[in-house]
């Protein structure tokens, strides 16, 4: 059983579910202590210890019954019921219908009978479909399709109508029939669930033996590249991230507001006096940042879109004053929604509310939209960071507007998550709008975006 028990952690884990030897150990423990003649008490005991995470559970459900559930599924007899003369009357229609077919005869055999595939049967069909090549769990169906059409199961049905109505022209009852017919489609289901469970525990186990191949850090995973389950977990992430950043932050401003003393003011200061330190001289004070936030929320841009404003409104302590806003082919103001809920509540609920088209971004209108509203949210203190990927769908671009934003503000700066050598292909207008910016930074993945928030906060 202990085997069984590291052969299942180890599929957990190829799944994608983290186990870490001590949760390895305390399951060990827990069966022991609980045993395991009580099923439900025993899988239990494994999820209790094994399970952290409320979206693993599924993962769990799913492997469980393929290392821990029998592999004998319940089918009847059907001939037990039946008289020696309706016995007699199904013999006779078996061979009318079957003819030469073996295959098809011994199948129809196995289901009046109730028997289960025995190994050697599921092991040729596995041979013959193919499934020692398999390797992952999402070719379940397919070699599960390729094993039945191996065992003629993709038939059955057709068969057992052909029987009964053959059945029906001899004479036997249409009660007699019909209680044949449940229990032949029960036992060919049964037989369907052991082909689907034999493929599914061959795959798992195939999954526990395979050495786990190293998975790269979520925090460089480009955007483009996150499944579902990735963002899920860099969701969870993100407030570890943002409390390192704010950590950070925090410490320079006690620094700041100690005075720590500059030592090459302090000696040039002090050169009238031979360079004998008598007027000290100290750092300029951090100041906060004034940020305006403007975000392409499209398709290719929602999860750039959502930590960066995710990280932004979890370090609202670092910075003096936050306007958000958001574009696809118009602006939004959303900076309310962050004064109303707590961050990611919040992005959730723009995101929600403000879905991508298809091919509709503009951000030369959003740009035009922003002059004519906005435009008084922006002072000589401000930091205006525009996050997009400068494609504009052949619109105007409005680099004029761009450019009275930037003279406006303190800087403007751009977060663009595509590399300059991508900048001018296409419906890239980025060349323009670079050139009328103070800085741009690559923001690809989490770590690139949350160096460069770090950035922003550094130098205020």
């Amino acid at each position: 059983m202990n085997k069984r028990m590291v052969e299942f952690i180890r599929a957990l884990r190829a799944a994608g579910v983290r186990i870490s030897l001590a949760e390895s150990l305390d399951a060990m423990r827990g069966v022991d202590a609980v045993g395991i003649e009580d099923r439900d008490q025993f899988r239990s005991t494994l999820k209790t210890t094994l399970v952290k995470e409320a979206r693993d559970g599924e993962k769990f459900d799913y492997y469980f019954p393929l290392f821990f559930a029998s592999q004998q599924p319940q089918m009847q007899d059907a001939t037990q019921t039946m008289s020696p003369q309706d016995q007699q009357m199904l013999e006779q229609a078996m061979q009318a219908l079957m003819g030469d077919k073996e295959a098809l005869r011994q199948l129809l055999q196995q289901l009046l009978q109730g028997q289960p595939f025995d190994k050697d049967q599921l092991d040729q069909a596995g041979q013959q479909s193919g499934l020692d090549q398999a390797s992952d769990m999402y070719q379940r169906p397919w070699f599960e399709r390729r094993m039945q059409r191996s065992l003629n199961m993709q038939q059955i049905q057709q068969m057992i109508e052909e029987l009964l109505q053959e059945l029906q022209q001899m004479g036997m009852s249409r009660q007699q029939i019909q209680e044949l017919r449940e229990m032949l489609e029960q036992n060919a289901d049964g037989l369907s669930e052991q082909v689907s469970q034999y493929v599914g525990a061959s795959l798992a186990e195939r999954m526990a033996n395979r050495e786990p191949e190293p998975k790269p850090d979520l925090l460089d995973v480009p955007f483009t590249r996150l499944s579902e389950e990735d963002m899920q977990h860099l969701r969870d992430e993100i407030r570890r991230l943002a409390a390192r950043l704010r950590s950070r932050a925090a410490l320079r401003q006690r620094r700041a507001n100690a005075g720590t003393i500059d030592p090459r003011k302090m000696i040039r200061a002090n050169m009238k006096y031979d360079s004998v330190p008598l007027e000290l001289k100290y750092k300029t004070q951090h100041v906060k940042p004034s940020l305006v936030l403007i975000c392409d929320v499209s398709t290719s841009m929602r999860y750039c879109a959502e930590f960066l404003l995710t990280l932004i409104y979890e370090l609202q302590d670092q910075v003096a004053k936050t306007d958000s806003f958001i574009f696809i082919s118009d602006i939004v103001d959303i900076s309310m929604v962050f004064k109303e809920h707590q961050p990611m509540e919040a992005v959730e609920k723009v995101l929600t509310e403000n879905r991508p088209g298809y091919y509709n971004t503009d951000l030369g209108n959003s740009m035009n939209t922003f002059k004519r509203d906005f435009m008084g949210r922006i002072s000589s203190r401000t930091t205006v960071i525009i996050l997009g990927d400068g494609r504009n769908n052949y619109n105007d671009p409005r680099i004029d507007i761009m450019s009275d934003v930037q003279r406006r503000s303190r800087r403007l700066l751009w977060f663009n998550p595509e590399s300059p050598a991508q900048w001018g292909t296409g419906d890239s207008d980025m060349v323009q709008y670079a050139q009328n910016a103070n800085g741009v930074y690559k923001v690809s993945n989490l770590r690139e975006l949350a160096a460069a928030v770090d950035k922003i906060l550094t130098d205020g």
